[in-house]
């Protein structure tokens, strides 16, 4: 899937050790980094929440509308994480609040140095002014993301409903690893075999602590629960 991760190394006998020393080798170094990067968060009393999810789930059109909605109610900054292009930033952008777009030039997820560079970087385009919540919006993947922490305080996961309902089931760490549960997209629920108390069973079979939303960025459905939830985590912050 990438070159930056050992994921794309064949899992044969001749590669089994090599794959165990490179993950083992890159996850150290990545946990070390988070907590500097968790750290600094604690310092500037940002609250970070790490998105994943597959490509097209509506992560940004997620964000867009929690811009508007929120206005300066809850300072915002964002990190774009992609592939390629600045398209996403560009899209943050025009809603007024601070970002920075990081490509990875092939590898599937972003990794805590690479968050480090990011935050420098978008300390020069907030200048002084303090954040609430920073939202990493993370290259759309359910598998290496999910390995990988950056030093954030809350980690969410979305699921879109056309993607379908089995997510959970097929991707279980993304799930594990997550506080909150975003199905989204549930204005297409008429049009999609998507039962979304079967997706929230399975997700909560794998983490009973899980936090499940259902709603739609288009529709304003289950909105104000998202909003609800992000007030309150500024508060125990």
């Amino acid at each position: 899937m990438c070159d930056s991760c050992g994921c794309d190394l064949k899992p044969d006998h001749t590669h089994d050790s090599k794959m165990i020393e490179v993950h083992q080798s890159l996850l150290a170094a990545n946990s070390a980094m988070a907590e500097k990067n968790r750290a600094h968060f604690d310092s500037s009393g940002t609250v970070v929440i790490n998105m994943i999810s597959s490509p097209g789930s509506g992560k940004t059109t997620l964000l867009e509308k929690t811009i508007e909605a929120v206005g300066s109610s809850i300072r915002i900054g964002v990190i774009e994480g992609d592939i390629e292009t600045e398209r996403d930033a560009e899209r943050i952008r025009a809603k007024g609040v601070p970002v920075i777009q990081l490509t990875t030039g092939g590898a599937c997820h972003l990794d805590a140095a690479q968050i480090h560079k990011g935050l420098h970087l978008l300390e020069k385009e907030k200048g002084g002014d303090q954040l609430d919540i920073l939202f990493i919006e993370n290259v759309g993947n359910l598998v290496c993301p999910a390995t990988f922490d950056l030093g954030e305080h809350h980690r969410m996961v979305l699921v879109s409903v056309p993607e379908g309902p089995d997510k959970p089931a097929k991707y279980p760490k993304a799930f594990h690893s997550s506080g909150l549960f975003i199905i989204s997209k549930t204005d297409l629920l008429p049009y999609f075999d998507f039962p979304v108390n079967d997706a929230t069973a399975d997700a909560l079979r794998l983490n009973p602590k899980l936090r499940v939303i259902p709603l739609s960025a288009t529709s304003g459905d289950g909105f104000d629960r998202w909003l609800d939830y992000l007030q309150d985590i500024c508060r125990k912050h």
